[in-house]
């Protein structure tokens, strides 16, 4: 029997644009988790919010999805510098930002999922644009735009991200926040206030992850749960801190998924993908792109 070498290809490609999603919904964990060590499970539902918000701006003007997320940018930026702030002043400050930490994402989590709940009720919501519809192929290989269009946005933020914290003095004082705090204040800069930009940043990324999970899929409050372990083990498998390790993680975790659900069916696939994870890590504990 041949080997399906066009349905491999295409196996291949859906999993790279499924990888792109899945990179720009850990964008934001990789900051608040991979820099500074804040476990925010809470995230997910942030990316909920923002699917929402999409929604109810796109079916009551015409907005694009993707354009209400660029709108909304400065709203969740301000948003996670709350949340911070209550966090801080709450935990961390008083050295308490290990379970009770926890503790407090997951009820955010809770309440944000109650509070949709309330709003929208458990039916499920979507929105349309242009490109949600239609495909392209080349050289026999399917192209869903409804894929591209959010891929080729992620990669997008994570180069804006990766720019952010690699040439200016704030994202560089982001990365060394969590090793070094005493070195960042001689320097001149302010912990406190470093932890609180780059916790307002994770935040401002669920916005643009919120609106490409509705160009993907129909949503409902408690998709946001089925991202969780999967944001973390990207994040695990990248590389704590690494942008580019997240990036590649990701990418990797799709093709696995894809190809899994192709050849072994689609309940297989996160028991593959987490199998691979398990794998990786056994043999380097630090992660692909880990110091």
């Amino acid at each position: 029997m041949d080997f399906p070498f066009e349905l491999f290809i295409n196996a291949v490609v859906a999993g790279i644009l499924l990888g792109g999603f899945y990179a720009a919904v850990t964008a934001g964990v990789s900051i608040s988790f991979g820099m500074l060590d804040i476990v925010n499970i809470a995230h997910p539902g942030f990316i909920i919010l923002g699917s929402y918000i999409a929604y109810l701006l796109s079916a009551s003007f015409g907005l694009d999805p993707i354009l209400v997320s660029l709108l909304m940018l400065p709203v969740f930026y301000a948003l996670g510098c709350a949340v911070y702030e209550v966090y801080h002043q709450s935990f961390e400050k008083r050295g308490q930002d290990a379970l009770r930490g926890l503790a407090f994402f997951f009820g955010l989590l809770f309440v944000t999922e109650v509070a949709l709940i309330l709003a929208f009720g458990v039916d499920y919501r979507y929105v349309e644009a242009a490109y949600i519809g239609p495909s392209r192929q080349l050289a026999g290989i399917d192209f869903p735009l409804r894929m591209v269009v959010p891929c080729v946005t992620a990669l997008i933020l994570f180069g804006v991200l990766h720019l952010f914290v690699t040439r200016t003095f704030t994202g560089r004082a982001i990365m060394a926040v969590s090793q070094d705090q005493q070195a960042l204040q001689l320097m001149a800069a302010n912990p406190t206030r470093i932890k609180r930009i780059a916790f307002g940043i994770s935040i401002a990324t669920a916005s643009v992850a919120g609106a490409l999970l509705i160009i993907i899929q129909p949503i409902e409050p408690s998709v946001g749960r089925e991202y969780i372990g999967r944001v973390f083990a990207i994040c695990v498998l990248g590389g704590l801190g690494s942008l580019p390790g997240s990036l590649v993680a990701a990418m990797l975790l799709g093709i696995m998924e894809s190809l899994t659900a192709t050849f072994y069916g689609p309940s297989w696939a996160p028991a593959v993908s987490f199998g691979f994870l398990l794998l990786t890590l056994a043999f380097r504990p630090s992660g692909l792109f880990g110091r």
